[in-house]
C-alpha cells in the first residue's frame, strides 16, 4: 500500500465537508499502515472506504516527505470524528425535537455499559443502542450475519464500530454491501474505552504534540513496547522504501 496515493482527509475542519448518507470513514497511524503492508485485505479496506483520516502526526510527516498527493494539515484523530458526529447528529434531532438513534458495536457489555450511562448525558437527543460481539479471533458466518441483521434492524443514524484495528476495518469493508443503513459508519477502536473512562487519554501536552503514542507506550509498556519500539523504526523503513523503492512497497 503507497501512502503517497491515498485519499487522507486534509483537516479537522473538512469532516464538516463529509456529505450524509451510507458512508465508511476509517483512520490511518503508523501502526496500521505497518499492518496493512502484509494484509492486502485490510490495505484494500484502507484505500476503499469512503474516507480515510491522519490519525498520527507521523502520517500527516510522512505525506510531506513523499510529496503525496494529500497533504494533510493536521492530525485527525478517532476521537475528533467522534466527538464531532456525535455533536452533529444529537445537535440535527434536536432542532427536529426528535430523537436519533447511535448504534455501538464492539467491546465488552461493561464497557458498552458505561458508554449508555455517559452518553445519555452528553446526548439526549440520540437514543443509545449497543451490541457487544463474541469476543473471538474470527467471527463466525453466523457471528457476522448476527451483527449486520442487528445493524439493518436498527437502522441508526450513526454507526461506531470498535474492535480494534485491523479487525474492525476489515470486518466492516466485507460486509459493507450487506448493511441497509443511511448513516455515516466510523472505525474507531480504541475511542470505545476512552469514551467509557476505562482507559485514559494522553494528556493535552501529549496530544497536541502527536506524542499520544509515547503516552501508551509509557502507560502499558508489556502491551506496547513491540508496536512502537518496533513499530516506529519499521515505518520509517516502509517510508523510506516509498521513497526510494517504490516498486519493492505494495
Amino acid at each position: 500500500m503507497f501512502l503517497s496515493t491515498l485519499n487522507i482527509l486534509p483537516s479537522r475542519d473538512a469532516l464538516a465537508t463529509i456529505p450524509e448518507g451510507k458512508t465508511l470513514i476509517n483512520t490511518l497511524n503508523a501502526h496500521s499502515f505497518n499492518t496493512a503492508q502484509n494484509d492486502p485485505l485490510f490495505a484494500e479496506a484502507l484505500r476503499k472506504g469512503d474516507y480515510l483520516l491522519p490519525d498520527g502526526g507521523s502520517i500527516v510527516m510522512a505525506c510531506r516527505w513523499l510529496k503525496a498527493q494529500s497533504q494533510p494539515k493536521e492530525r485527525v484523530a478517532g476521537w475528533d470524528l467522534f466527538v464531532y458526529e456525535m455533536q452533529r447528529v444529537n445537535n440535527a434531532f434536536a432542532q427536529r425535537q426528535q430523537q436519533g438513534v447511535c448504534l455501538f458495536l464492539g467491546s465488552s457489555e461493561h464497557v458498552l455499559s458505561l458508554i449508555r450511562q455517559r452518553a445519555a448525558h452528553d446526548y439526549p437527543h440520540l437514543r443509545i443502542v449497543t451490541y457487544s460481539p463474541p469476543y473471538k479471533a474470527e467471527f463466525s458466518d453466523e457471528d457476522s450475519q448476527a451483527m449486520v441483521s442487528f445493524i439493518n434492524t436498527t437502522n441508526p443514524d450513526l454507526l461506531w464500530i470498535g474492535m480494534t484495528a485491523p479487525k474492525q476495518e476489515k470486518w466492516t469493508y466485507q460486509n459493507w454491501h450487506q448493511l441497509n443503513i443511511h448513516c455515516h459508519v466510523g472505525t474507531i477502536g480504541a475511542v470505545f474505552d476512552f469514551y467509557a473512562g476505562t482507559v485514559k487519554r494522553a494528556p493535552l501536552f501529549f496530544q497536541r504534540h502527536s506524542l499520544e503514542w509515547l503516552h501508551r507506550l509509557l502507560s502499558n509498556p508489556r502491551r506496547m513496547w513491540r508496536r512502537y519500539i518496533l513499530g516506529n523504526p519499521l515505518f520509517i523503513w516502509n517510508i523510506l522504501k516509498e521513497i526510494f523503492h517504490p516498486s519493492s512497497n505494495s
